[in-house]
């Protein structure tokens, strides 16, 4: 099966070039809860999406899914609506999955799915040590539906240089052999465009199919609607990226762990 690919964009005509290319899932953002403070100023995503843009994307496209990652479990934050009213809220605008991040213990996950109670796919982000750790309890709770595995903050948890340091280690490895010991689907960190990147992209997807992986997000990387505006451009590197990457994964039949060792001594070159 072809990896469902995730996009990040509140802007309903960029979603609509992303699911017209084939992007399977529209991805919004709500996240900032203890967001700054855990990526210390880093380059990284923050988005700050609103469940205005739920509403406004959800209009627009026709058959991908909306992903909605929320805020870790909290209650009233500064005057901002607790875990419930925003879960509540995430789903009356239009998620069809709710993405639950940087959750630490079984207690938490549980919250979360006792929330959504059957509405809408739940989707736990793993990207803590300290539910690495407890992982065999927090895939024991009833209602997880998907898990995605977050390479940039759980490395950043162990204080790793480079993100996919954990996928040459093996460290995801031994997270996916758990996860599919209890049959629950599976993704983990993003890809950018073929042949681009430090760690080109056609390794890191070989690598989602020698693991099992289902889903992938397409990375800031791969269309940078911040600095690219141009509807035509747009849509041109859509088209043209997703095919690229449907085209390769119909090779990713063989030579997996050749592909893997390729893997590990290139992210050794980077980090060294």
């Amino acid at each position: 099966m072809p990896l469902k690919l995730m996009y990040i964009t509140n802007n309903p005509e960029v979603a609509v070039i992303a699911e017209n290319a084939g992007v399977d899932r529209i991805f919004i953002d709500m996240e900032f809860i203890g967001k700054d403070v855990r990526q210390g100023g880093l380059d990284t995503i923050q988005n700050h999406h609103t469940i205005q843009d739920i509403k406004n994307v959800k209009v627009a496209v026709r058959k991908a899914e909306i992903v909605v990652r929320i805020n870790p479990i909290h209650e009233n934050y500064f005057g901002y609506m607790d875990s419930k009213e925003e879960i509540d809220a995430a789903i009356d605008a239009g998620a069809d999955i709710l993405m639950l991040p940087y959750f630490t213990t079984p207690t938490e996950v549980q919250k979360f799915v006792e929330y959504v109670n059957g509405r809408a796919v739940t989707l736990p982000l793993l990207e803590s040590k300290k539910a690495v750790s407890c992982l065999d309890e927090i895939l024991k709770v009833r209602g997880i539906d998907q898990i995605h595995i977050g390479l940039n903050d759980l490395s950043l948890d162990l204080g790793k240089k480079f993100m996919f340091e954990i996928l040459a280690e093996g460290l995801v490895d031994d997270i996916c052999d758990k996860i599919k010991r209890y049959q629950i689907p599976f993704g983990f960190g993003g890809v950018g465009r073929i042949g681009q990147g430090i760690l080109p992209a056609e390794k890191i997807i070989k690598e989602h199919y020698r693991l099992g992986s289902g889903c992938a997000i397409l990375s800031r990387s791969f269309c940078n609607t911040n600095l690219i505006t141009d509807q035509k451009e747009i849509c041109k590197i859509f088209d043209e990226g997703v095919k690229e990457i449907r085209e390769y994964e119909k090779t990713c039949v063989d030579n997996f762990e050749q592909n893997h060792q390729e893997v590990i001594e290139i992210v050794r070159g980077i980090v060294a």
